[in-house]
């Protein structure tokens, strides 16, 4: 058996499908090391955990908006588990505790990121100085993304040492028949209110489709945050013109409703990794209108195919949200080509790019074929 420490920051309820996926796999024990239950901007429930896993001591610093988790008792819990290999996806102190306790005892240390060359343009050069000593000591390295390749292809990684482990949610449990006509809300909305995530902007571009389509509008919010109280008051001065319904935090069982009754996905992130959200709404059949700042441009989203990948340009995006709301058949064949984009994007293939990073760390000359392939970023 193939025994994997993964240290996590927090545990959002779409990931534990994919950890109870790689520990399901029949040569993997699994121990889930989480430096906290949730991050204090998230609001989401825990689902029972039915894999080995174990909660911190928890410690958390907030600077300049970002948490950083500081537990030295992974060092602890790492001893006790005893791990064939260790698997850190972050650079806080409890990572590279982690990491340094992985070094002095010899065991192989695996490099995961779900960040991008975009995301990470902006790093101080202490950061990756940081990143060049972890990756310098590490036999392995997982990618969430092709922009994730590049991060480490930045960095001198060769491909055969690379692995893919995508970010995913169930699409099965977002998968509706709802058609055009079934779907009452014309844009949706759903991430924090912050600067961020750009709501002022999605409602602006809502506005502006009212006034090309000559009717009103409708988009619903999905979300808490700073600038929920802008944005309510936003709403307000143009009721006329945009229908505007704001849910708050949404309980993850009730998401697939929410995404069922919408048209049109908007994702005007200034900034973002990935963006799971994207995945939730390709699931459930809805063209995207996306920044390239988020990790799925270009991947998940595709251009012209299932929905746009657009600077943020307020003009330029209503242009294409009222395309698609004009044109059932553009909508239909940008619907169907969402779902199924986001069908290469699954727990079973996210967990074998994960064991096999860390069998090839344990014995890198037995990487096989398969896995090779799987290093490139292929699916």
């Amino acid at each position: 058996m193939l025994r994997i420490a993964l240290i996590s920051n927090e545990l959002p309820p779409y990931r534990v499908p994919f950890y109870r996926a790689l520990s399901r796999l029949p040569d993997v024990t699994l121990q889930l090391i989480l430096c906290s239950r949730r991050e204090p901007n998230r609001h989401w429930e825990i689902p029972p955990l039915d894999f080995g896993h174990e909660f911190l001591r928890e410690h958390v610093i907030t600077r300049n908006g970002r948490y950083i988790h500081n537990n030295p008792g992974v060092v602890a819990s790492l001893h006790r588990f005893r791990p064939d290999a260790v698997v850190t996806g972050g650079f806080n102190p409890t990572h590279l505790y982690a990491f340094a306790y992985a070094v002095a005892r010899g065991i192989p240390h695996v490099a995961m990121t779900d960040g991008t060359d975009i995301s990470e343009q902006g790093l101080s050069r202490v950061h990756r100085l940081v990143r060049r000593m972890v990756y310098g000591r590490s036999r392995s390295f997982v990618a969430a993304s092709r922009g994730g390749h590049r991060l480490f292809e930045q960095y001198g990684i060769p491909a055969s040492r690379r692995f893919t482990s995508c970010l995913c949610v169930d699409n099965g449990e977002f998968a509706t028949t709802a058609s055009f006509d079934d779907r009452p809300v014309d844009f949706l909305f759903c991430g924090r209110i912050e600067p961020v995530k750009n709501p002022l902007f999605a409602f602006d571009v809502a506005l502006n489709a009212a006034g090309l389509l000559g009717r009103r509008v409708s988009i619903m919010f999905v979300g808490a945050g700073e600038q929920e109280a802008e944005l309510r008051r936003l709403a307000a001065l143009h009721a006329e013109k945009v229908h505007a319904m704001f849910k708050g935090f949404v309980a993850h069982e009730d998401l697939p409703a929410i995404y069922a009754a919408a048209r049109i996905f908007l994702f005007p992130t200034r900034w973002d990794p990935w963006g799971v959200v994207t995945n939730e709404a390709c699931a459930a059949g809805l063209p995207v209108l996306v920044s390239p700042e988020a990790g799925v441009a270009g991947e998940l989203v595709i251009d012209g195919r299932n929905g746009h990948v657009a600077d943020l340009d307020v003009g330029l995006w209503t242009q294409h949200a009222v395309a698609l709301l004009r044109d059932r058949l553009a909508w239909q064949r940008a619907s169907a080509s969402s779902v199924a984009t986001v069908a290469g994007f699954n727990y079973a293939s996210a967990a074998a790019g994960l064991r096999d990073a860390c069998r090839a760390a344990v014995s890198p000359d037995r990487v096989t074929r398969a896995e090779a392939r799987r290093a490139n970023g292929s699916r």
